[in-house]
């Protein structure tokens, strides 16, 4: 059990390392019990009797946030969030052949992406190479291919609230909690920038992650094809601070072992994985040794 302690802790630089901040204080200006938040990029239609007649309508609008919240979508449209911690990884999305289930490959999380990260097939970084890359022009076309559909993670987790505005799919309103602790995986890059941004705030103004709610709304950005893809806007009021009790030391306990249980489940598949290629490769040599043996 993590023993880190957050209430009434002075030592400011130390707990915004613990919590993953000191990336971003860096930057200059420019499956789980846990619930898991994303953006909707589709609005969510129903159906509703115009002058007697049905006809579909929507009930839920696109840009809301979802929360997976006991196996079930909440939709939320201006929640709030109160971080406790950040981290990072590399994941990758593989489409299963047919009959196959997809896949998704995923790295441990760490604070920064400085380092290598074992992911869960037996290898690092969802097989993304290591080091900077001079001549990205230079590389083969699969390889080019490989990295683009490897996405760097910001990984967040907090409380969220939703604010009296929380509906089921049919847009019946849900009573939830007055806050939900989650995680939120944001892999696209301008939310991954603008995501950063924010921790860099409380940064600059000398607060932890847990000392502020942030206000989430979204921007619409528009597509070639008419449609609309959102990105995550935040809202901060630092003139309102919230006092750490003891029960948020528990939280930020209870996150920190949260990942620690990844990252142990990660090293648990990273090795099994690895295992199981070196075999297959040994097999193969000693395959290849018979053949050439009998062919001699």
């Amino acid at each position: 059990m993590s023993n880190l302690a957050l209430v009434n802790n002075a030592n400011f630089a130390m707990m915004a390392e613990a919590m993953g901040m000191s990336v971003d204080m860096k930057v200059k200006k420019q499956s789980s019990n846990l619930a898991r938040l994303k953006i909707s990029h589709k609005a969510v239609m129903g159906e509703e009797e115009v002058k007697g007649k049905i006809k579909k309508v929507e009930i839920i609008d696109a840009g809301s946030y979802v929360l997976n919240y006991n196996e079930q979508d909440i939709y939320i449209s201006a929640p709030e969030i109160r971080l406790f911690n950040q981290r990072f990884m590399y994941k990758r999305f593989v489409k299963g052949a047919p009959g196959e289930a997809n896949l998704y490959v995923k790295t441990l999380m760490d604070k920064d992406l400085n380092a290598d990260l074992r992911d869960n097939t037996g290898g690092f970084n969802c097989g993304k190479p290591s080091g900077w890359i001079k001549d990205y022009n230079a590389l083969p076309q699969d390889i080019k291919n490989l990295m683009k559909s490897i996405k760097r993670v910001r990984v967040f987790f907090g409380e969220i609230s939703a604010m009296g505005s929380a509906l089921d799919a049919a847009g019946n309103m849900v009573d939830l909690p007055d806050s939900i602790p989650f995680i939120w995986e944001i892999d696209n890059k301008d939310a991954f920038k603008s995501a950063g941004a924010v921790v860099a705030q409380f940064a600059k103004q000398n607060r932890l992650l847990p000392q502020h709610w942030v206000k989430l709304g979204t921007d619409a950005n528009p597509l070639p094809n008419g449609e609309s893809f959102y990105t995550p806007t935040f809202n901060i009021n630092f003139n309102n601070m919230v006092p750490l009790e003891d029960k948020d030391q528990e939280t930020f306990t209870n996150f920190n072992d949260w990942i620690e249980n990844y990252n142990n489940y990660i090293i648990k598949t990273h090795n099994e994985a690895a295992a199981k290629k070196e075999q297959d490769r040994d097999d193969g040599l000693v395959e290849e040794f018979v053949d050439v043996d009998v062919a001699a």
